[in-house]
């Protein structure tokens, strides 16, 4: 069960989608919902604690013996939880909860880490063309909403020396019309900068692994899937410093700069485009951590979640 609605290309969405291939693969039925229809199920699986609350209450109260997982999204850790007494009510209702990178588990309140697990998500690319774009192509992917921070890309393209040959594709759909507005505003008022909307999967990724580089500014994450996505397809990743990115990337990248400074991040695209030594090191800690993300552990993690959850070992 997830909240964003099919054919929509939100991040938990296409995490639903992902999950239900490894469900039919290990012999399992199931179906993809926006909320809970009340039908006959032997376990609820669902995204997003605080919009997903009355779904795993009534589930519960029908079927009390029966297991929830609840797969927590950035905006229940690093947002909702603090406001919302919902989000803990539907932790404390749930039978596992799974966060999609390690330092998510922190986030957790100490009473309910006994139910955590960890699940990476998993990437598999087809063929793709490796870094062709012209010049310094920069990618941007993510939809037009305040958690992203959207335009601190676009705000550090005024610092960008005259002479760098840095340009930026921001994908992603403008979720109001103000949003709408400031993207194309930029995009007339830069010449390094271009909004192109929402893109097919297949596009985004055609294009970012054409890309020297990709940026992701997000004020929180949960753990963005395409942060694996440039991992495996071996795109260096300049990345706010959040919690959501660290667990993907690790304390040790060097590629971060502080949340909405657009100075930092300017400085920060300059070195990759400049730097030999510095892109290098970015490529290598990049390489380093595809192993996390193979179809095969994720799916074996998701087979141990529920043998966990049908033996009631949480």
């Amino acid at each position: 069960m997830t909240p964003a609605p099919p054919g929509s290309l939100h991040g938990n969405r296409m995490t639903a989608m992902r999950w239900q291939v490894f469900l039919r693969d290990l012999g399992y039925v199931s179906r993809v919902t926006e909320s809970w229809s009340g039908g006959d199920a032997g376990l609820l699986i669902t995204l997003h604690a605080y919009r997903s609350y009355q779904s795993i209450l009534q589930f519960k109260r029908q079927y009390p013996d029966r297991p929830v997982a609840l797969v927590l999204t950035g905006t229940d850790l690093y947002r909702d939880m603090a406001i919302h007494d919902e989000v803990l009510q539907s932790m404390n209702l749930a039978d596992a909860l799974v966060v999609l990178q390690s330092t998510a588990l922190g986030s957790i309140p100490p009473n309910l880490r006994h139910k955590a697990e960890v699940i990476f998500q998993s990437v598999e690319v087809g063929a793709h063309s490796q870094n062709t774009g012209s010049g310094f192509q920069v990618a941007v992917i993510g939809h037009l909403r305040e958690e992203k921070d959207p335009f601190c890309i676009a705000r550090s393209q005024f610092l960008m020396p005259a002479d760098s040959q840095a340009h930026v594709l921001h994908m992603g759909k403008a979720m109001n019309p103000e949003m709408e507005r400031a993207a194309k505003d930029y995009s007339n008022k830069l010449d390094r900068y271009r909004w192109m909307g929402e893109l097919s999967h297949e596009e985004a990724m055609r294009i970012l692994s054409e890309s020297r580089l990709m940026v992701i500014s997000s004020r929180m994450e949960g753990g963005a899937h395409v942060v694996s996505e440039a991992i495996a397809l071996g795109v260096p990743i300049i990345a706010s410093d959040i919690a959501g990115n660290r667990g993907l990337l690790g304390d040790d990248y060097p590629g971060y700069y502080p949340v909405a400074d657009e100075a930092a991040l300017a400085t920060l695209i300059h070195q990759a485009e400049t730097d030999a030594h510095f892109y290098s090191a970015l490529k290598k800690c990049i390489e380093a951590r595809k192993h996390l993300i193979s179809p095969q552990q994720e799916q074996e993690s998701i087979q141990k979640l529920l043998n966990k959850l049908m033996s009631r070992q949480f």
